[in-house]
């Protein structure tokens, strides 16, 4: 579908009448909750394989700000004191637990988006944010490891096969590819399975692209400007790294209420339903 000037005419009324700036903020809010037991749980994972967390770190630096990323890394090494197999169930609970209420979040902002009201009891809600929850952890160390393999099978491949430089480059941009596709089919299940409402995934592909792209793009962007002009730590003193953290976080939940809010539109257009005011 294209976005044609009607619709992003739209979707700037929607930012007010469905209050994004708040709801990417309550968004934030979740995911610093769940960060840190998803550390715990992602590096607990993690020794069970031949991955250093400095790999997970290095993935991390090519989104967010180096004031973020140094204090995530602070946490990971102070994790690591902690880490040993008895955390696992622990930080897997601790994560679900907050990153649901996150994902409980994200159901009722396209709820709002499709102005429908949640007709499915609590323990309904409750049990798809839980599994959506487990999906996207599933999916986040998917994304977090195939980068590392991928480097390693493209390396064995490369000496083996006595190959040239070229495919090594061409490699390395497959990598990426297929993490893009990654992260575009977790915001499809997202559209698909949060709303209370029945949506095909035929139908929500513009706001998942849109989501993807925009979720990439604004990191980059966020990312360059506190590494080059930005400086929290000078204005917040110790407080700049959870400070960048934190806009960071608000502006990946506006991508996503966004992408939503998009998907929306297009359904309203689609049914002849659009909003009266």
């Amino acid at each position: 579908m294209i976005i044609s000037f009607s619709v992003v005419r739209e979707l700037m009324k929607r930012f007010d009448e469905d209050e994004v700036f708040d709801l990417s903020a309550e968004l934030a809010y979740f995911f610093l909750l769940s960060l840190f037991p998803f550390l715990l749980f992602l590096l607990t994972f993690l020794s069970y394989l031949p991955i250093p967390h400095e790999d997970v770190i290095a993935f991390l630096s090519q989104y967010a700000p180096s004031e973020t990323v140094h204090l995530i890394e602070t946490n990971m090494r102070q994790l690591m004191e902690l880490q040993s197999g008895k955390w696992l169930s622990f930080s897997v609970l601790a994560t679900v637990w907050a990153a649901s209420n996150g994902m409980s979040a994200i159901i009722r902002a396209l709820n709002r988006a499709y102005d429908v009201k949640e007709t499915r009891s609590f323990l309904v809600a409750r049990g798809i944010s839980i599994l959506l929850t487990f999906a996207m952890i599933f999916v986040i160390i998917v994304a977090l490891v195939f980068p590392v393999f991928g480097k390693m099978i493209g390396t064995f491949l490369f000496s083996a096969f006595g190959l040239s430089g070229v495919f090594l480059r061409i490699w390395e941009t497959i990598r990426w590819f297929v993490s893009f596709i990654i992260l575009f089919f977790v915001f499809s299940v997202l559209y698909v399975f949060a709303p209370s409402k029945y949506v095909r995934f035929r139908d929500v592909w513009s706001g998942s692209l849109f989501a993807t792209v925009g979720w990439m793009v604004v990191s980059l962007a966020f990312s360059y400007y506190v590494n080059q002009f930005g400086n929290y730590s000078a204005m917040y003193g110790s407080l700049g790294g959870i400070i960048a953290l934190m806009v960071w976080f608000y502006l990946s939940g506006m991508m996503i209420v966004l992408g939503g809010e998009l998907n929306a539109i297009f359904c309203c257009k689609k049914e002849g339903k659009m909003r009266i005011r």
